[in-house]
């Protein structure tokens, strides 16, 4: 018999299988949170990517954890995705990995045990590369397979980047492309061209790590990485969380290739419809027809960090002098928050 491939085991690829932010809302929404002690930096009241403790006057601890069900079919590519992904949450503090945790969850009558060492193998050698160490974990049997990390860094308090920090005036930078919840579902669908594939496998496992350092380089104020509630359910936590709304040009929003095509025929992640319907209320769509909408509400998988910056010219310098390739694509502004604005057209492929 021929092996199953592993997107067949997912019930939402990648971080599309993630609970919708309006769940999530109504989830914390029930829950008694106890008073926190005063050296904790950053917790879960402003939907930040990650918790912040401060250790002593110069060192904060980063912790985050992220993990997700197959994305690619490759198994080695999944452990590389998933430990990207889980990485860069630590990367949109501000701060630098230190060791990671396997969490695995593993069909074992069904799936080999040597294709797991193969998903694991892919985590370690991207933590490696990133200068941190993969230290254990844990793992469950389960009918359908998940993968992620525990991932723990360190900053200076001072310096920890916050999502909820952008102000009137802040420029908006994006530094991956948008459109691959549509690819891992095109990949899941038995859809996605092999150039697609290759081409979305090569962003998700690029690490956020030169982005982050051009990012502290130039002082920026706010950033969030965009992951599974899509570019704009990000910013308008983001902006819900810093007390402003904004603006975004979607003409200078990067997509994949082919992508908006595939979102026009009904290539779309459910995780993707949900975040469509969360920031609806709070978006002013313009021009964008429902596809358009879609692509830029797509429920990213390792995507690229947002950051605002008042002194934009000095963020797109650090940028260069990084090699990291990013959009300015909008501004924040005075306002309702957490509302966008949105003017333009995406751009289709070749233009």
């Amino acid at each position: 018999m021929e092996p199953r491939r592993l997107t067949s085991f997912s019930h939402g690829a990648g971080c599309g299988c993630k609970l919708g932010p309006a769940d999530l809302e109504a989830l914390l929404g029930t829950l008694s949170m106890p008073e926190l002690h005063g050296d904790v930096l950053v917790s879960s009241d402003t939907g930040d990517d990650a918790a912040v403790v401060r250790l002593s006057e110069d060192r904060a601890l980063v912790a985050t954890l992220d993990f997700f069900t197959p994305i690619v079919d490759d198994p080695y590519d999944w452990g590389r995705i998933a430990a990207t992904n889980a990485l860069s949450d630590v990367y949109a503090m501000g701060a630098r990995p230190l060791l990671a945790l396997n969490i695995v969850s593993w069909p074992v009558d069904d799936l080999p045990i040597e294709q797991l060492g193969e998903v694991v193998q892919g985590g370690i050698d991207v933590v490696t590369k990133a200068g941190a160490a993969v230290l254990g974990g844990h793992s469950i049997t389960d009918p359908e397979p998940k993968f992620g990390m525990v991932a723990l860094g360190l900053a200076d308090p001072a310096a920890i980047v916050r999502n909820s920090r952008a102000t009137p005036g802040s420029r908006l930078f994006l530094t991956k492309p948008l459109g691959l919840g549509v690819v891992s579902t095109a990949i899941k669908r038995g859809v996605a061209e092999p150039d697609l594939v290759a081409r979305a496998v090569d962003v998700m496992t690029t690490l956020n790590d030169a982005a982050a350092e051009a990012m502290l380089d130039a002082a920026a104020e706010a950033a969030t990485d965009v992951t599974g509630f899509g570019l704009l359910g990000h910013l308008h936590r983001m902006l819900l969380a810093s007390g402003v709304a904004a603006w975004v040009d979607a003409a200078a929003i990067p997509v994949l290739p082919g992508v908006l095509e595939l979102a026009t025929g009904g290539v779309v992640a459910g995780g993707t419809r949900r975040n469509h319907a969360f920031v609806r209320p709070h978006t002013d769509w313009g021009e964008l027809t429902e596809p358009e909408q879609v692509v830029v509400a797509d429920a990213q998988t390792s995507g690229g960090l947002l950051v605002a910056a008042t002194d934009g010219d000095r963020l797109a310098e650090a940028f260069e002098r990084h090699g990291v390739t990013f959009a300015e694509i909008g501004l924040v502004e005075t306002g309702d928050p957490g509302r966008i604005a949105v003017s333009g057209r995406l751009r289709t492929t070749g233009e």
